[in-house]
């Protein structure tokens, strides 16, 4: 059984379809790039994922406590609670809240303390606010932002804020993480770095992602298998080195010089 199975995937805006009979199977701790050239519909497809959009038709289907579940057209937040977070193309943090406090924001789903505990200051509280600081270190520490934790967010070098965007989704505890175009406006360093990390928190947390990605070299170095999408179209599936020789992958986007 698949995580995450979607079948004949279809979002129409009007007469425009933006993604269009779209499928894809993904089993647990893959690493599977999306690529397309701009406009294929990559965004639209996460924002289906993710509940930004409801589907116009066809179907999502994640794994959750061991059986299959239908989430297509789920709110974001339902989505997030069984497991499945991402990160966006445009960076959106909490810009004038610390680093800590964007992380601790995340992780609020998964406090086991109800109200009364918090209000009357309970060890309950105590002890889960200890838990959750202990975690969001853990986090800052793979992602060498302990030295910024009191930082306003705003004020965090641009391959920082991307990092840390990464950081909070993964404080929601996914089963699943979706990373929309992490490296974009990266430099050659950071994008190295960035592709160290993100095999790294896969091995280290025993997670499954999915990521869209212009960066070839990034694609081609940490995914196991990649899926290309055109015109709303996946038109091709396989291995890094099937998507590289694939002439209809090569027509539509990487080009004869990849």
């Amino acid at each position: 059984m698949s995580l995450l199975s979607v079948d004949r995937l279809t979002k129409s805006f009007g007469g425009l379809t933006a993604v269009s009979n779209a499928s894809m199977k993904i089993e647990k701790g893959e690493l599977v790039g999306l690529i397309g050239p701009n406009g294929a519909g990559k965004t639209t497809f996460f924002n289906l994922l993710t509940g930004v959009y409801a589907p116009t038709s066809g179907s999502i289907m994640l794994e959750i406590d061991g059986s299959p579940k239908e989430i297509g057209g789920l709110k974001p937040y339902n989505i997030t609670k069984v497991g499945m977070a991402r990160t966006f193309q445009n960076i959106r943090l909490f810009k004038d809240l610390t680093v800590l406090d964007n992380i601790r924001i995340a992780m609020h789903q998964n406090i086991k303390y109800k109200l009364p505990a918090a209000f009357f200051r309970f060890n309950k509280y105590y002890e889960e606010e200890d838990r959750l600081l202990k975690e969001a270190e853990e986090l800052m520490d793979i992602f060498r932002l302990t030295h910024k934790k009191n930082e306003l967010a705003k004020n965090l070098p641009y391959g920082e804020q991307r990092h840390l965007e990464i950081v909070r989704a993964m404080a929601t505890k996914p089963v699943l993480l979706l990373l929309d175009e992490p490296a974009a406006g990266m430099n050659p360093n950071e994008t190295a770095e960035l592709t160290e990390t993100i095999a790294k928190i896969r091995d280290k947390f025993n997670l499954t992602i999915l990521l869209i990605e212009h960066d070839m070299s990034l694609v081609m170095k940490v995914c196991e298998r990649i899926y290309v999408l055109d015109y709303g179209t996946m038109i091709a599936s396989g291995e890094p080195a099937e998507i590289k020789s694939n002439k209809r992958v090569v027509e539509a986007y990487l080009g004869e010089d990849v």
